[in-house]
């Protein structure tokens, strides 16, 4: 299903769903004893951000340690990966739901009531700031301690009224910082309303880094150099472009045609210089498009040529990244890669890499324009946030790594 349609439905569905399902939490909490309990098994929500994976790891290694918990994840399948780069959580311990037709989704979704019974989860935290979907699913999990985002006063979407630790969102901080609230919320002696009232500090969100061995690094250069016949290591050095966003927001794309001049701006000042467009494969005749438009042999599609798990390799063989803001923004965090990310309907501040990551952003009137109270859909049609970024721009913020490299 696209975006459009599951949005529809969350809306169309999913406020009357909630609006029941408020009344039988509440009816059936009458019946369940209120002694305080440990977590033990804790599972976090999160179905259609790729980058959050990443977001959440603070968190997620913050819940382990403060209880000794075992960790569970749910996702859609097509994010499912994105868990396997740092691997906190265990591949048995996600459940995984298929978003690719309706029919698909409602029989994920009534196992997922089952299988929370069946792992015993008895603490839910939905990291969702939108969703209605997310808030079935952790209002009729079976789970006694259900944490997410509740509006409270705020005009915002309606979720129901199923959690037991009720967190106020605040969108003046990082995004890592609120997740890091919702297990806080949980470490809480005390009833508060709202949660949580505790500073989160930037050592809170440090991430984990990743170091590929010699053999995984070997393996993405032998397949660069399938590409690029004349890759030498004494000669050449990878420089990577990702101009792609998820369709979750198309808005975020940098115009190609800037990507292909900066990419002959690179080139051509840098003969050695190999540059990789990467992407899914679904993407590759779009970047071979871009490819051609740069006619340079040192520029490659290489759209599709690695897997998943073999991105934090490549990301240790490359000079720099530039992005748009998307997952690989975020995937490339968990190792030293300076990355340039470009933004616009959204804020670094809010939504930026935990990583070595450099942002590049025009700060018009208008942006951020994506925000958890327009369910991030915006009526945009014609991004000047990012147009407004030119690829001199872009050049000069990376031309001090190329020039090292270049030896200039």
């Amino acid at each position: 299903m696209n975006v459009d349609t599951m949005r529809f439905i969350d809306l169309r569905c999913g406020v009357p769903l909630t609006w029941i399902a408020t009344w039988l939490v509440k009816l059936s909490s009458v019946f369940v004893p209120s002694g305080k309990t440990k977590s033990r098994n804790i599972l976090f929500l999160e179905l259609s951000e790729m980058g959050s994976a990443i977001l959440v790891d603070p968190a997620m290694r913050k819940a382990r340690e403060a209880f000794g918990a075992e960790l569970f994840f749910c996702v859609f399948s097509k994010n499912r990966e994105s868990l396997f780069l740092l691997r906190t959580v265990d591949e048995r311990n996600i459940f995984v739901i298929r978003e690719d037709n309706l029919a698909h989704l409602l029989t994920d979704t009534m196992k997922f009531f089952t299988w929370t019974r069946e792992k015993n989860i008895d603490t839910v935290i939905d990291l969702e700031l939108f969703s209605r979907f997310t808030a079935l699913l952790t209002g009729l999990s079976g789970a006694k301690r259900r944490v997410g985002f509740f509006a409270f006063h705020n005009e915002g979407l309606y979720r129901g009224d199923m959690l037991t630790h009720k967190v106020a969102y605040n969108p003046h901080i990082h995004i890592a910082k609120n997740f890091i609230a919702l297990v806080n919320a949980l470490l809480s002696d005390n009833g508060e309303i709202p949660y949580s009232k505790t500073a989160v500090t930037d050592k809170e969100i440090a991430l984990t880094k990743v170091s590929p061995g010699d053999g995984e690094k070997d393996r993405v250069w032998k397949k660069v150099k399938e590409q690029y016949p004349s890759l030498d290591k004494g000669a050449h050095h990878i420089v990577l472009m990702n101009p792609n966003a998820s369709q979750l927001l198309p808005q975020r794309r940098w115009p190609l045609a800037k990507c292909a001049g900066l990419i002959g701006m690179v080139l051509g000042y840098d003969a050695r210089a190999v540059v990789l467009i990467t992407g899914s494969p679904a993407e590759y005749d779009e970047m071979q498009a871009l490819v051609n438009g740069v006619y340079n042999p040192r520029c490659v599609n290489f759209s599709g040529k690695v897997e998943f798990a073999e991105l934090p390799a490549l990301y240790s063989l490359a000079t720099l990244m530039v992005t748009n803001d998307s997952g690989p923004a975020h995937f490339s965090s968990i190792t030293d890669m300076p990355t340039f990310i470009l933004y616009g309907p959204e804020t670094p501040k809010l939504y930026g890499s935990l990583g070595n990551a450099f942002p590049l952003y025009a700060g018009l009137a208008c942006s951020p324009c994506v925000t958890a109270a327009n369910h991030r859909k915006t009526p945009c049609r014609d991004n000047v946030c990012l147009q407004v970024i030119s690829e001199k721009e872009v050049f000069d913020a990376i031309k001090p790594l190329l020039k090292t490299k270049a030896g200039k």
